[in-house]
């Protein structure tokens, strides 16, 4: 059995999550809390480009692309069912 995804990076494309935190300290991670990226808010990993990246992601009705570099410091946890 595997264990869910903990970081945005990992989440396959077509799953949702919630955010459960972002790391601090670093100017993109800024940009994309002003963008509605904040803990509680439910983002689906909507798909990633031929070579991995970037992610396309859905939030609060907009969409968004983002590095892997930035989805790997944003903590996710399961969408309650």
């Amino acid at each position: 059995m595997s264990s869910s995804p903990s970081r945005l990076s990992e989440l396959p494309a077509g799953s949702s999550a919630l955010i459960e935190s972002l790391e601090s300290g670093f100017t993109s991670l800024t940009r994309l809390r002003e963008l509605g990226l904040v803990p509680g808010t439910r983002v689906k990993i909507i798909r990633r480009a031929p070579l991995g990246e970037p992610v396309e992601i859905g939030v609060r009705g907009s969409k968004l692309a983002m590095r892997n570099e930035d989805a790997a410091r944003i903590r996710i946890a399961a969408v309650q069912p």
